[in-house]
């Protein structure tokens, strides 16, 4: 089994490293902890399996899983999380993934998960609700998704914002003009109704694109 590992914290990265290394017939295949990264290298390697990181700089992990079903129609992901409440679950569902394991999980949850989702089972930790899990199933309309409104572009930009970028960083990483990126920053302040950097930054961290510390 060839798995990619992604994660911005350096010492979980490690530990996480060590259990899969540990695990007879796995291959660490790479390693990143940055978001923009780890989509390029599960485009590169297509690993059966990619543990993500949900807050991570450039890419936060749920759009990465969105973007590689497209380009690595192979790879599951699974979610590395320290959220268990419904709108992050219902988000990473919507997104695609195979798997949501809680940081706080138990040490023998890691390898149950990966085997989980290389079979192509649905692996969600034990401590998310079942309820949580059942409204979502049963409704649509359960927990809404705050970005629903914003399209893969914006939702890419209004990271890149929160995490402290100009327009002119934003344009050149992205490859757009200024004038490009001015105009989605408006049309997401419009759509998330906010009106300032500091709201943006704000709703960000509510929906998860960034932590608190970031």
């Amino acid at each position: 089994m060839r798995v990619l590992l992604a994660d911005d914290h350096t010492l979980l990265r490690k530990g996480i490293r060590s259990v899969l290394a540990s695990l007879p017939g796995v291959e660490i295949v790479a390693e990143t902890g940055d978001g923009r990264e780890a989509l390029a290298l599960i485009e590169q390697h297509h690993p059966d399996v990619a543990v993500l990181d949900v807050t991570m700089p450039g890419l936060n992990g749920l759009e990465v899983a969105e973007r590689a079903a497209k380009s690595s129609s192979r790879t599951k992901i699974l979610i590395l999380s320290m959220h268990a409440g419904e709108a992050y679950v219902a988000q990473a569902l919507r997104a695609g993934v195979a798997g949501y394991l809680l940081k706080d999980a138990a040490d023998d949850e890691l390898p149950l998960a990966i085997k989980a989702v290389s079979r192509g089972d649905v692996y969600l930790s034990p401590k998310i609700s079942r309820q949580v899990v059942d409204r979502f199933l049963r409704s649509a309309d359960a927990a809404p998704d705050p970005l629903a409104g914003l399209t893969s572009r914006q939702r890419e930009i209004l990271q890149l914002v929160a995490e402290g970028k100009s327009s002119k960083e934003i344009a050149a990483m992205l490859e757009l003009s200024v004038k490009t990126v001015e105009s989605h920053r408006a049309q997401i302040m419009e759509r998330v109704g906010v009106h300032d950097l500091t709201g943006l930054v704000r709703f960000a961290i509510r929906v998860g694109l960034i932590s608190p510390e970031s």
